[in-house]
């Protein structure tokens, strides 16, 4: 089998890489963020999406029409590696999981409004589908969502909304049928995150960064932001999943760390003996090694899939995203044993092993194994629709 990119796909690689190299900006790239460096969350990384913008990199597989080229998943893949590996924001929500729902679909209004801003990179959204009560189980939401005149009135709580307190409008599921079975009855709304009955308090996380709860109370929205057909939210919300658990969790940063980590081995010495004589640590590190190549694999199975048509790769995606965050895991906790007690020194601290990058390794990718839907659900999800087992198995 021929894993190799075309040579299109690697002059546009190449191209990628020349024009960061050219604009490099430590305010944008930071890759002790881990995987959280994707967020659009600052001024700085705001302005550095918008020179995206200007090269015409975030809306490549939209349609012409929309203002996009047409092109193949594969140079968003390139696009977004190329980002990861160097800390820095991505193509992300916007494009992905809000813009290809709205052109799939989104009505004419919608479009109007919101795809020229996500393509000049003039608008940031917050994804709202957890809640204290349904967290990777999205169908057991229960934001209500009542019928008021044209509109609705949308009361409730969600949480885990990470980009809540920058974003510019709300990406939110709502119940908007009680007496439905629980995957149904669902409608997904688009909601300013201005409007006065909408409150954000901060959590967070022991990645040292926010995340957030969000409050409903009384928040009307017209029926011209709702998103698609009424009741048939969670439809588009599983489809939108299956990019957010392959992009969430690029490759480009397992291989980033792996690096650090065997920078480190190859000159470090325990007891006075070069570590990597050690066969228990080389051992280790050709374990990683191996496993990072399946995980490159497995996400290069995604961008096929989806490049095939034909039904989401959901199947594809679940199992890239348990893979790849599982393995992220097991490099933390390597780089933790690895490198003795000094690991757990804060990242940044000079004297620590690896400049105390195993400490910020550790503490993210619990959190990866999480987000997008836990390891638990990803194997749930395999199992059913890969391997066809059945639901009380």
């Amino acid at each position: 089998m021929d894993f190799d990119f075309s040579p299109d796909q690697t002059a546009f690689s190449e191209t990628v890489e020349r024009f960061l190299d050219a604009n490099p900006d430590p305010e944008v790239f930071d890759v002790t963020r881990e995987n959280m460096a994707q967020v659009v969350d600052t001024p700085a990384r705001r302005a550095y999406m918008r020179k995206m913008a200007d090269q015409g990199w975030l809306g490549i597989t939209w349609p012409e029409e929309w203002g996009g080229q047409d092109g193949d998943g594969v140079y968003e893949y390139l696009l977004n590696e190329a980002l990861a590996g160097r800390g820095g924001p991505q193509i992300g929500k916007g494009v992905g999981i809000i813009g290809k729902t709205l052109l799939a679909h989104g009505s004419d209004k919608l479009k109007a409004e919101f795809l020229p801003k996500i393509l000049n990179n003039e608008v940031e959204f917050a994804v709202g589908y957890s809640e204290p009560e349904a967290g990777s189980d999205a169908a057991s939401m229960k934001l209500r969502a009542v019928r008021d005149g044209a509109g609705w009135r949308l009361n409730g709580q969600k949480t885990w909304t990470t980009s809540a307190h920058f974003a510019e409008w709300y990406w939110v599921g709502a119940r908007t049928d009680p007496d439905a079975p629980k995957h149904h009855g669902i409608t997904l709304f688009l909601v300013p995150m201005d409007h006065p009955g909408i409150t954000v308090r901060a959590i967070w996380t022991m990645g040292d960064e926010r995340t957030n709860d969000v409050f409903f109370d009384d928040v009307w929205v017209s029926d011209e932001y709702v998103v698609g057909e009424l009741n048939k939210g969670f439809q588009y919300i599983s489809q939108a999943l299956d990019l957010e658990r392959f992009t969430m969790f690029s490759f480009a940063p397992i291989q980033q760390r792996l690096n650090v980590l065997t920078e480190y081995v190859k000159e470090a010495t325990r007891d006075d003996e070069p570590l990597r004589e050690d066969p228990i640590v080389r051992k280790q590190l050709a374990t990683l090694v191996t496993e990072a190549a399946v995980a490159r694999l497995l996400g290069l199975r995604v961008v096929a899939a989806a490049a095939g048509g034909g039904k989401p790769p959901t199947v594809e995606a679940s199992g890239y995203k348990l893979y790849a965050t599982e393995l992220s895991k097991r490099l933390a906790n390597a780089s933790m044993d690895i490198a003795s007690p000094g690991t757990q020194l804060r990242v940044g601290t000079e004297d620590a092993p690896m400049t105390g990058r195993a400490d910020s390794t550790y503490r993210y990718t619990v959190l990866d194994t999480i987000g997008g839907g836990t390891s638990e659900v990803q194997k749930n999800i395999i199992a059913r629709r890969g391997l066809g087992l059945p639901k009380n198995f």
